[in-house]
C-alpha cells in the first residue's frame, strides 16, 4: 500500500512537472517573428494588495516588474522562486527601487491580503502579494496564460498545480521575455539593469 501511494505521488509530480516544462516553452520565442503574430501576454487586472488596496496594472506603470504566479501553501516552486527573486533584489542596491516584484496568487481561497503579507515577510520588500476574488484571480491568469489547477491531496485538502515561469514586463507594462532566475544574482541583475 505504501509503495503504491509512493508511485502515485512520483506519478502527480511527473506530470505536474511536465505541465510546467511545456507552458516555460509555450512562451519562448519560436524565432524571428513580427509583434503582430506573437502572442499577447499580460493586460488589464484588477486586484488587491497584500495591505488591502486595490491595484490595476496602471499601479505598476512606469517600471519593469517581474510577475510570479504561485500560492503560499507552495512547498518548494514558490518559495525558492522568491528567494532567488530577493537575492536579486538585494544584487540590485538601490537599483531594486526602480522595479516591482508581483507574487500573483493562484489560490484564492487560501491566500487573502493578510496571508500574503504575512507570507511575504520572509522575502525582499520589493515583492509585492497580489489576490483577489476567485473571478479576478482567473482572469489575470487567462490574460497572463498561466496554467493553474486545484489538486485534490489524500488527506482531503488540495495543492495547486501551476506555471513556473518569471515574467518580466517592460515599463510599459508588454510582456518582454520569460526571466531566468536560475544564475547567479549579480548576473541576473545585470540583465534586468537593462531595462530600467
Amino acid at each position: 500500500m505504501s509503495n503504491r501511494r509512493v508511485l502515485l505521488l512520483l506519478a502527480a509530480f511527473v506530470v505536474g512537472a511536465v505541465v510546467i516544462v511545456a507552458s516555460a516553452l509555450a512562451l519562448l520565442p519560436q524565432g524571428a517573428g513580427t509583434v503582430s503574430n506573437q502572442v499577447a501576454i499580460g493586460g488589464p487586472f484588477e486586484l488587491v494588495d497584500q495591505d488591502g488596496q486595490k491595484v490595476t496594472q496602471e499601479t505598476f506603470a512606469g517600471a519593469p516588474a517581474l510577475v510570479f504566479f504561485g500560492f503560499t501553501h507552495c512547498p518548494d516552486i514558490c518559495p525558492t522562486s522568491l528567494f532567488e527573486m530577493s537575492q536579486l533584489f538585494e544584487a540590485l542596491g538601490p537599483d531594486a527601487r526602480k522595479v516591482t516584484g508581483l507574487f500573483i496568487t493562484v489560490d484564492p481561497e487560501r491566500d487573502t491580503p493578510e496571508v500574503m503579507k504575512s507570507y511575504l515577510g520572509s522575502f525582499h520588500p520589493s515583492i509585492q502579494g497580489l489576490s483577489g476574488t476567485p473571478e479576478q484571480i482567473a482572469a489575470v491568469i487567462k490574460a497572463y496564460r498561466v496554467y493553474a489547477k486545484k489538486v485534490p491531496t489524500q488527506d482531503g485538502d488540495y495543492t495547486m498545480d501551476h506555471t513556473a515561469i518569471v515574467y518580466l514586463m517592460g515599463k510599459d507594462g508588454q510582456f518582454v521575455a520569460p526571466f531566468n532566475l536560475k544564475r547567479p544574482p549579480d548576473e541576473a541583475a545585470a540583465e534586468l539593469r537593462r531595462y530600467l
